[in-house]
């Protein structure tokens, strides 16, 4: 029965880790954000993240978001610097055309520092993104 089940690969759905400005001290805050460059709404939106290493694993955070439009993005989680140590995973699930779509983004350990920060041209600011 497991073998019936189709999921296809996942294409233009990104993650980002973003350095913003805190909107009410303007201190640093890292956001992390899911990108949807289709051209089409993606909906139920799961997401799970977790970080972890050899010896330490932080607690499981799950977000849901019903609907995100076709070339849009959404913030889902403050990010603290502490976990940048950590492997970070994101696990992206969501139904696109009433379909199933699961993936896996990995931010691996000391990847997410200012000497590594990129133009995210959909968000208008500078992050690391995998895609």
């Amino acid at each position: 029965m497991k073998k019936d089940i189709q999921i296809p690969n996942v294409t233009n759905v990104e993650v980002a880790v973003v350095l913003d400005k805190n909107s009410q001290d303007s201190s640093d805050e890292w956001g992390v954000y899911i990108i949807n460059r289709k051209e089409i709404d993606i909906e139920m939106v799961v997401i799970v993240s977790q970080g972890f290493s050899e010896t330490k694993k932080t607690s499981l955070f799950r977000r849901k978001i019903d609907v995100l439009p076709a070339n849009s993005f959404s913030k889902f989680e403050i990010m603290q610097p502490e976990l940048f140590a950590l492997d970070n995973q994101f696990q992206v699930t969501f139904f696109e055309n009433n379909q199933l779509h699961d993936k896996t983004f990995i931010f691996q350990a000391e990847t997410i520092q200012k000497g590594f920060l990129r133009d995210i041209d959909i968000l208008g600011k500078k992050g690391v993104l995998i895609k």
